[in-house]
């Protein structure tokens, strides 16, 4: 149990009382409100200005939850559970009928995961049901890594903000959607196409982006999100000298993120080439150049194998056109 019980009691409490309440996930924070409470389910998407048809993430303490918010429990949803939870997956599975539309986006189906960070499982451990928790910043906008990120996002709009350090993952999770007849990847994350074949067998990749924006099947699948206010543009290593070159002199002030070091004298942060390292520190480095209040921000595109798919799509969402 987290070293100050007496917070963990307030920050249920809260969410007892119908309050949201902040609180960090291995992947990234979350905006917590009581999944079973109406009011308080609309008080979050209030809050964030989010869609009423977007799906948002139950989060649980233990797999022995799953059967209250499910109807049917699949064979490969035990096996994904149990391999990588509690962790950064989530599992969509058709929803028990007393699960509130309002937290699926009206569909039959609802999203679910035990994540891993120890503050988080005390937090749901004590509160003892299931706890919405899309990402705690307002729609659209780049994911909080640290809890003022949080703060500086809501301010008094939130009631308790648990500081559990920075996000070990950094991006949001990897979300399966097993209600079909083949499991389907809604949403890359940093568990791996070829990590969930290994234990279930063959799954698909969604299209990236949605093509009709009234049905959502899960979160992040608009073509804008996760975005800085600066516009945002990949290029590849070889483009960025010549953006660079080209750029009106004292008319267009540019921010870049590259695996490579600055040719000259500018705001530039230099990316790490391993993807966990890059994934835990995407949100902050964005964040980061984000506040210089430039014209543009320019990140080198990742490689294109595969332990940089959910990279990939989180950078190609913040580059579309808003």
């Amino acid at each position: 149990m987290h070293d100050d019980r007496n917070i963990i009691e307030q920050a249920v409490h809260l969410l007892q009382s119908g309050e949201l309440v902040a609180f960090p996930t291995e992947t990234v924070y979350g905006l917590g409100a009581d999944a079973s409470n109406p009011a308080a389910v609309a008080k979050l998407y209030e809050a964030k200005g989010r869609p009423g048809n977007h799906p948002v993430i139950v989060h649980l303490s233990e797999l022995s939850q799953l059967s209250f918010w499910t109807s049917q429990i699949p064979d490969n949803a035990m096996r994904l559970a149990e391999k990588f939870w509690p962790g950064p997956l989530t599992l969509i599975l058709p929803k028990a009928p007393h699960v509130l539309d309002a937290i699926t986006g009206g569909q039959k189906s609802v999203g679910l995961r035990v994540p891993s960070h120890p503050l988080a499982l005390d937090l749901l451990k004590a509160f003892g049901g299931g706890v919405v928790a899309p990402s705690a910043n307002k729609f659209g906008r780049l994911s909080p890594t640290k809890a003022n990120d949080v703060r500086s996002e809501f301010h008094d709009q939130v009631a308790m903000v648990l500081d559990g350090g920075p996000c070990a993952v950094g991006i949001e999770s990897t979300i399966v959607d097993l209600t079909g007849s083949q499991p389907m990847i809604l949403r890359p994350g940093m568990i791996e196409q070829a990590e969930i074949e290994s234990v279930i067998g063959a799954v698909r990749l969604a299209a990236q982006f949605v093509e009709d924006e009234s049905i959502t099947r899960a979160p992040g699948g608009l073509p804008s999100h996760y975005a800085p206010t600066t516009p945002l543009k990949l290029a590849h290593a070889d483009e960025l000298q010549r953006i660079i070159d080209n750029l009106p002199k004292g008319r267009v002030r540019i921010a870049v993120m590259a695996f490579s070091a600055a040719p000259l004298e500018m705001d530039w942060i230099i990316a790490n080439s391993d993807p966990h390292a890059f994934a835990r520190d995407l949100y902050s480095n964005l964040r980061q150049l984000d506040k210089l209040q430039l014209d543009q921000i320019i990140v080198e595109v990742p490689p294109e194998d595969s332990h940089w798919d959910g990279i990939r799509d989180r950078l190609v969402r913040a580059a579309a056109d808003k």
